[in-house]
């Protein structure tokens, strides 16, 4: 079973894209900043993480910028969320190592796409 860690500051956020992403066949995890997100990957690699942008202690930028630093090669999908369709931050997001972005609020459609733009479904 493919894994996918849901980082967001919003609980909310993190329990839907998880019943989504459950319905998907993903096993998931969830944290609540970009810090935590560093903890849980150096535990358990996942498949695809679901990066919010604008989180407390660490950003999402500043998470992917550290794991893609840091994860000695193992890269998984990163596909970051944002909630304006703003060309600067897709483009320092993906200039940073994200794989693909999702607008805010998302769906399961749209989640389902995504993942099969990358491959993953």
């Amino acid at each position: 079973m493919k894994t996918c860690l849901v980082v967001d500051d919003s609980r909310v956020i993190r329990k839907v894209a998880c019943r989504i992403l459950n319905e998907l066949s993903f096993e998931t995890e969830e944290a609540e900043n970009g810090a935590d997100a560093l903890v849980a990957c150096q535990r358990r690699m996942p498949d695809v993480i679901l990066l919010d942008w604008q989180m407390p202690q660490m950003t999402g930028i500043d998470f992917l910028k550290s794991l893609r630093r840091d994860s000695k090669g193992n890269h998984p999908v990163v596909l970051f969320c944002i909630t304006e369709n703003d060309p600067a931050h897709i483009s320092e997001a993906l200039g940073a190592g994200a794989d693909e972005f999702i607008l805010k609020p998302f769906d399961r459609g749209l989640i389902a796409a995504k993942l099969a733009e990358v491959g993953l479904v």
